[in-house]
C-alpha cells in the first residue's frame, strides 16, 4: 500500500521515525543500512529489522549478518516492510527468497489535533496515570504476556528516548483498559490500547484515547497517530469516530515459521 495521498508524504514520513524513536529498545544494532532491533519484549516494532538506508551489500550477505543477533537473542529475524523501506524492490526480493508475509498493519493519522471534549467515566470507573513498570505489568496481565516479555517491556519503557505518559481504567477497582501516548515534538503516539475482552464494546477505548488526546494537546502535540491491525474493525471504528484516517501500511516478512 502506498502513502496515502489524503496526508502529506513528508508527515507520514515524520510519523514513521517517531514511531521508530518512541518505539526504540536497548538491544538494536545498525548493520549496513539495517536497524536491527532484538528486544525479547512482546511489541514487533522493537523486534525486527527495519531498512532505513540503501547500504553496500548484497541483501544475502545483510541477512547473513543479522541471523546470529536473532540466534543469540533466541528470537525469530523478522523484516518489517513499510513506503519507506529501502530499496523499493525489498519486499518482492524477500518474497522471491520464500519470506512469508503477515501481520497486515495501518498506521492511522490525525493530522489536526483539536482539543476533545473528555466524557467524565462512568459509575464505578476511574482513570488514573501510572508509571512505566506497572504499566507494563497491567497491560502484560490483560494481554496474558509472560513475565519476561513484561519485564522487556519495563525496561524498554524506562529507558526510551521519548518519554512515555500511560494511563490505566479501572472499573469498580479492577483494572479493565490501558493505554500510553509517546510525544516527540508535536507529533503523539498512542500505544498499548488495549481493553479486557469482558469489557469491550461499553466506550472504554474512546474513554481512554480521549483523555490521552487531551493531555497530548494540552502538552503541545498537534497531529496523532497509531498503529492497527488491518483486521481489528471493531478498534478502527473507535478511531475513525476520533478522526484518525490510514496513512500507510505496513507489514512483516520472515523465514521463520515461528514468527508468526
Amino acid at each position: 500500500m502506498k502513502p496515502s495521498a489524503h496526508f502529506p508524504t513528508e508527515l507520514l514520513s515524520r510519523v514513521e521515525d517517531a514511531g521508530l524513536n518512541a518505539s526504540a529498545p536497548q538491544e538494536q544494532l545498525l548493520i549496513d543500512g539495517w536497524l536491527v532491533r532484538y528486544s525479547p519484549g512482546k511489541a514487533r516494532r522493537a523486534r525486527c529489522i527495519n531498512a532505513i538506508a540503501p547500504g553496500h551489500l548484497t541483501l544475502t550477505e545483510r541477512i547473513a549478518l543479522c541471523e546470529p543477533v536473532y540466534e543469540g537473542a533466541g528470537l525469530p529475524m523478522l523484516m518489517r516492510i513499510v513506503p519507506f523501506s529501502v530499496p523499493a524492490g525489498l519486499d518482492d526480493a524477500l518474497d522471491m527468497l520464500g519470506w512469508r508475509r503477515f501481520n497486515d498493519t495501518r498506521t492511522m493519522v490525525l493530522a489536526e489535533l483539536k482539543p476533545l471534549p473528555t466524557p467524565a467515566p462512568g459509575h464505578g470507573v476511574t482513570i488514573e496515570p501510572v508509571d512505566s513498570e506497572r504499566f507494563a505489568e497491567e497491560v502484560g496481565r490483560l494481554r496474558g504476556s509472560p513475565p519476561l516479555q513484561r519485564q522487556a517491556h519495563a525496561q524498554r519503557l524506562a529507558r526510551a528516548p521519548v518519554p512515555h505518559t500511560a494511563l490505566i481504567v479501572r472499573r469498580d477497582g479492577d483494572v479493565v483498559a490501558c493505554g500510553q501516548m509517546a510525544i516527540e515534538t508535536n507529533l503523539v503516539g498512542l500505544y498499548d490500547i488495549f481493553t479486557a475482552n469482558a469489557e469491550r464494546g461499553r466506550g472504554l477505548g474512546r474513554l481512554l484515547c480521549t483523555h490521552l488526546l487531551q493531555r497530548a494537546h494540552e502538552l503541545g502535540a498537534r497531529c496523532a497517530y497509531l498503529q492497527v491491525d488491518s483486521d481489528n474493525t471493531s478498534a478502527r471504528r473507535v478511531y475513525q469516530k476520533l478522526g484518525f484516517a490510514d496513512g500507510y501500511a505496513y507489514h512483516y516478512r520472515s523465514n521463520d515459521p515461528s514468527a508468526e
